[in-house]
C-alpha cells in the first residue's frame, strides 16, 4: 500500500502520517505485520485510480491551477478549490467533479471575499493528488504519477478544461490594420509554475492546438492560443467560463 511504500523508501513515520492522514499508531501496527489485519486495511486503503476518470482529469486541472490541500487537526485533509464569484457555473462544475471523484466525501462552499472555496474533507485527498506538499506549487517540482498521466492521456480535453477554468480565460483581442479595427478571440492560461505550464502545453500539442508563450515582463507566465483553427478547437471543447 502507498503508506508502507513511503516508509520503505525511508520516509519518517511523522511525515507519512501528515501526508496520508493515517495515524502513527496505525502505521506502526501495519509495519510490524507482514499482512495487516483486514480491519486496518479497510481503514486506510490506498486511493485507487478513480472510476470516473473524466471527472478526475477535470478536477486535476482545477487543483493544479487554484487548488490546495491542508491537514485537519484530527486527521484527514481538506481539499479546497478557489472559484471566483463571477463564475457560478464553474462553482457547480467543480462541486460535481469532487462528488464524482469521491462520492462518499461531502462537499461544501465557503464564501470568501470575491470567491468561493469549494471544499471537501476526506482521508484520501493526498493520495488522489500526490502533488500536494509544503510551499507554493511554483516553488517545487510538479510531476504527474504514471496513473495520473494515463488518465490525462485518456481525457486530455477534460484536463485542459480544468486548467483553463482555473487559471485561464477566453478573451476578445483587437488590432487595427489599414485603419480598420479587427477583433478575434484568444485563450490564455497563466501560471507561475514552469512544470504546470508544460503539462498544459504538452497536452495542447497532443490535441493539435497551436500555442505560444507570451512573457509578462521578463517572466514567461502566459500560454496563448490565438490561431483561428486552434481557437475553434478550444471553443468546441472548452468555451468561455460562465
Amino acid at each position: 500500500m502507498h503508506a508502507l511504500d513511503l516508509l520503505a523508501d525511508g520516509r519518517s513515520m511523522n511525515s507519512v502520517s501528515k501526508e496520508t492522514g493515517i495515524s502513527r499508531a496505525a502505521l506502526r501496527a501495519w509495519k510490524s505485520r507482514v499482512e495487516p489485519l483486514p480491519r486496518l486495511l479497510a481503514s486506510a486503503l490506498p486511493c485507487a485510480a478513480p472510476t470516473d476518470r473524466a471527472s478526475y482529469a477535470y478536477l486535476l486541472g482545477l487543483y493544479l491551477g487554484d487548488g490546495c490541500i491542508s491537514p485537519h487537526p484530527r486527521g484527514g485533509h481538506h481539499l479546497r478549490i478557489a472559484c471566483a464569484d463571477a463564475w457560478p457555473g464553474l462553482i457547480e462544475l467543480c462541486s460535481s467533479a469532487i462528488k464524482a471523484v469521491r462520492p462518499d466525501d461531502k462537499v461544501y462552499l465557503l464564501q470568501k471575499q470575491g470567491c468561493v472555496a469549494v471544499t471537501s474533507y476526506g482521508r484520501h485527498w493526498t493520495c488522489m493528488f500526490p502533488q500536494h506538499g509544503p510551499g507554493k506549487k511554483h516553488e517545487r517540482r510538479i510531476v504527474l504519477h504514471g496513473w495520473q498521466q494515463e488518465i490525462v492521456d485518456a481525457h486530455p480535453w477534460e484536463f485542459v478544461r480544468g486548467l483553463i477554468h482555473s487559471d485561464g480565460c477566453r478573451i476578445t483581442n483587437w488590432t487595427v490594420r489599414n485603419g480598420k479595427r479587427y477583433e478575434y478571440p484568444r485563450y490564455f492560461f497563466t501560471n507561475k509554475s514552469d512544470d504546470i505550464r508544460t503539462l498544459c502545453t504538452d497536452t495542447l500539442t497532443t490535441l493539435g492546438v497551436e500555442w505560444t508563450i507570451l512573457a509578462r515582463g521578463s517572466d514567461p507566465f502566459n500560454v496563448s492560443v490565438a490561431r483561428k483553427a486552434s481557437v475553434a478547437l478550444m471553443d468546441a471543447h472548452i468555451g468561455p467560463k460562465y
